[in-house]
């Protein structure tokens, strides 16, 4: 890595646009509710840990499906502001994007989520520039482009570029990918075929020859395989806003902090990146605080 430039990171996956409402409670059946606050921003793993990693100083390259559709104005305008540079698989596609639903419960920071996912817009690896990988220092690959993802992590390994995997939860094709993959960050909601708790998890991720490998739990301690040992790591406690993206926070704090600490260290600072983001409302407006 050329530390003399700007460090860069290619983080492949969905894009979404969320609105996310802060409410004193969600809705029952047939009941309306006023929010006391809300925002739209883009969304989806991939563009929350883009923006994170570009806010820590790096320049980030966002790969997904956006299109010319009139909302996707709002998604550019976010990634923009973010200084996120996207890089659209489908630039001449109208149709709508991915749209997330998101209330916030004032109080607990709990959420509830309503989205479509990447299913509708998968993309095949012909969609890929020859020079994707040129300059990159770093990818992220969150499994809603599996087989964009796959290309890019086969040919990444052969560079020696790290691939890290954001495991929020399993997707069919993640097994085509692992092989490729230096670092599992995984949440306690990504479960294999057969993976029934975290010691069969990481069983299963340690075969594919991935030898560093984290699950967090939220609040929780992270588990983290170093050395062939399966340890803990205690996360700071604190007042908790809105947990909405803070794993995708995390994973974007990651590949900028693994680039220069070992991974204890990365695992560390990338929890406290975490919980800063968990005291403010919405996935951006920690960016904006102090502290």
């Amino acid at each position: 890595m050329n530390c003399d430039r700007t460090i860069r990171g290619l983080f492949v996956g969905l894009v979404t646009l969320d609105f996310v409402y802060l409410a004193t409670s969600t809705p029952q059946s047939n009941q309306k509710i006023v929010a006391s606050d809300y925002t739209v921003s883009a969304g989806g793993p991939a563009t929350n840990a883009a923006a994170t990693f570009s806010y820590l100083g790096n320049q980030a390259n966002l790969l997904g499906v956006v299109g010319t559709h009139p909302i996707t104005e709002i998604i550019k305008a976010d990634l923009a502001n973010c200084r996120v540079e996207l890089q659209d698989l489908a630039p001449t596609t109208n149709q709508i994007p991915p749209v997330s639903s998101v209330i916030i419960t004032q109080g607990t920071g709990e959420r509830a989520v309503v989205s479509i996912n990447a299913a509708k817009t998968q993309m095949t690896s012909n969609s890929l520039a020859a020079d994707i990988l040129h300059n990159i220092d770093v990818v992220l690959i969150d499994g809603h482009q599996i087989a964009v993802g796959n290309a890019i992590a086969s040919v990444a390994k052969t560079k020696n570029i790290p691939v890290v995997v954001d495991g929020g939860s399993w997707k069919q094709g993640f097994e085509n990918i692992l092989p490729f993959v230096n670092y599992a960050i995984c949440s306690a909601n990504f479960h294999p075929p057969n993976c029934n708790n975290s010691e069969q998890v990481f069983d299963y991720l340690a075969d594919f020859g991935i030898s560093h490998i984290a699950i967090t739990h939220g609040e929780q301690p992270i588990q983290y395989l170093s050395d062939n040992e399966i340890r803990t790591l205690e996360v700071s406690q604190v007042k908790i806003v809105d947990t909405l993206g803070a794993g995708d926070i995390f994973h974007g704090a990651f590949c900028h902090f693994i680039l220069f600490k070992n991974f204890t260290e990365a695992l560390t600072n990338s929890a406290q990146i975490a919980a800063t983001s968990c005291q403010a409302f919405g996935t951006r407006r920690w960016m904006n605080t102090k502290g």
